[in-house]
């Protein structure tokens, strides 16, 4: 496997470049957050609002029960970034996202990564988390790849 992939390396003669991470590469996960993981993230950080953590608060709002707080969603995508692709040593500079929708506890929720664009040692990935094909976030993110995954000459 390993050579199949350095002789498709070597197969563009014209630039002699391989990259290990390439526009279109995906990867993703999937996970449950439970009422526990919510509040551990809420102790941890100190953001108890009663949305995500109060069922009798939730009812009381447009969202009926409780939701997973944004920012540990977007810890899902982290993840899939440090973890995956562009794996470990990757570095967030900056990111743009939404919510166009809630995830409520017990919901399996899939965050997938795509990379849009790369630029030296950078990369520009697409993100979304969906649930049932809802999606429940969305953006870009840029991020400083790995010295293993730049440009190799």
């Amino acid at each position: 496997k390993a050579f199949n992939k350095l002789l498709s390396c070597f197969s563009n003669i014209a630039s002699l470049q391989c990259r290990l991470l390439h526009i279109g590469q995906r990867a993703s996960l999937t996970k449950t957050f439970s009422t526990q993981d919510v509040e551990l993230f809420a102790k941890l950080t100190g953001d108890t609002n009663p949305l995500h953590l109060d069922p009798v608060y939730a009812s009381t709002t447009v969202f009926k029960a409780p939701i997973v707080h944004g920012v540990l969603i977007n810890g899902l995508v982290s993840a899939v970034l440090g973890t995956r692709m562009p794996g470990p040593g990757c570095i967030f500079l900056h990111q743009k996202i939404r919510f166009p929708a809630p995830l409520y506890v017990g919901e399996e929720v899939l965050a997938e990564a795509e990379v849009l664009k790369i630029k030296m040692s950078f990369a520009v990935i697409g993100v979304k988390c969906l649930v049932k094909g809802k999606v429940v976030m969305e953006g870009e993110m840029k991020v400083m790849m790995p010295e293993n995954k730049q440009k190799k000459v």
